[in-house]
């Protein structure tokens, strides 16, 4: 019966971890920031192409508006795109220290997996050793020794 409580007692804890990722993975990127995700680089992509094409229909067309510098609209593109990257950069950050947390648990459970390897490996060694120690009186007696 110790066994299957123990058996049990890892499925939970196997279950319990496996919603601790599925609620991080949802935080840092899953179905719902994917139409997030979306809808911002839309958006970016439409400010930018409006900006350079008003510029370049203002020179075309020979608009000439008087409060408002030659080159502000491509500035204000080159801005947009520079917050562009920002925001990937973030994003991309975030997903680097998902990354490292999943790595890191793989690599805490293969240690604390090693431990109990080589506990058991201690403990078949001595539980040998014992038994060898009290198996040699129930051995027959070879020709040397009568």
């Amino acid at each position: 019966m110790d066994e299957v409580d123990a058996l049990r007692e890892e499925l939970v804890h196997y279950r319990t971890e496996k919603e601790k990722i599925r609620s991080i993975v949802g935080q840092i990127g899953g179905k719902t920031s994917r139409r997030v995700h979306t809808v911002i680089n839309g958006l970016f992509l439409v400010l930018v192409l409006a900006a350079f094409l008003f510029d370049v229909l203002r020179h075309v067309m020979g608009w000439d508006i008087p409060y408002l510098p030659t080159t502000l609209v491509l500035e204000v593109a080159v801005l947009l795109v520079s917050l562009k990257i920002i925001w990937m950069i973030h994003t991309q950050s975030k997903v680097d220290h998902f990354q490292f947390w999943v790595l890191s648990t793989i690599e805490f459970q293969i240690n604390m997996m090693s431990r109990r390897l080589n506990d058991l490996s201690k403990a078949v060694e001595s539980v040998t050793k014992g038994l060898e120690g009290t198996g040699s009186a129930d051995r027959a007696p070879s020709s040397d020794e009568s």
